[in-house]
Parts: structure tokens; sequence; C-alpha cells
């Protein structure tokens, strides 16, 4: 082990002596919440949710009021969601495209659980 320690030091010496040096570069991008005709899951990597993931109280007139990081609403707000309907429990249908138009006659809501903007369930007897 040691001989490999020494022959790694001696490449990172000659790689120095010749002035090559690798640049690291980090990016950090804070975007907008993606256009989803029916919001998005509220977690990463905040994909477009299908149509009857969320309940009513995601919506006003019918346009997504938020999920998700964006979503800056009441404090303690919880929102009814179909886990039927969710990834991380399995689901593989479809979902829309971000930009996508909703549907125009949507399908009856089905509800099992309660979630606040973070995907955090909600406390034990919270309906």
């Amino acid at each position: 082990m040691l001989k490999s320690l020494c022959f790694l030091a001696v490449g990172i010496g000659i790689v120095l002596a010749n002035g090559n040096r690798a640049q690291a570069q980090v990016a950090v991008t804070i975007g907008e919440p993606p256009v989803c005709p029916y919001g998005y899951y509220e977690v990463p990597p905040y994909n477009c949710a299908p149509d009857g993931y969320y309940g009513p109280e995601w919506f006003s007139g019918g346009v997504f009021i938020g999920a998700g990081p964006w979503f800056h609403g009441p404090d303690h707000f919880y929102g009814h969601v179909d886990h039927h309907l969710d990834y991380r429990k399995g689901y593989h249908g479809p979902t829309p495209a971000r930009g996508e138009r909703p549907a125009e006659h949507r399908a009856e809501f089905h509800g099992q659980a309660m979630h606040d903007p973070h995907g955090h369930e909600a406390p034990r007897g919270r309906r």
C-alpha cells in the first residue's frame, strides 16, 4: 500500500509540475416551479403529478396553487392526496408533460391521505 501511495504522490507531482490543473465547477440553479396542469409532486425531482393526485384544496379557480419548495401558503396547510397516483408508492401511469393543458373533464377525486406542501403526512387524526 505504501508503494501505491508513493506512485500516486509522484504522479500528482508530475501533473502539478507540468502545469496541468483540473478546474472544478459548481453550478446552483434556483428556478421557477414547473408549469404542470395538475401541479407537481411535492418532492424532488418535482415532476408533474397526474390528474387526481391532488385534492381540491390545492387549487383555486381551477389553477394549481402550490406544493414543493415554491409553496408559501398558509402555515400548517394540509391537503388531500391520492396515494394510488404517487410514484413513491408504485404508480407508473401517465403524467402530463410540463406546459400541457388540463383535461376538459376531470376525474372525480378520491384522496386517502393528507400532505403538507413538502410531502409530509398530516399528524395522526388530522382530517
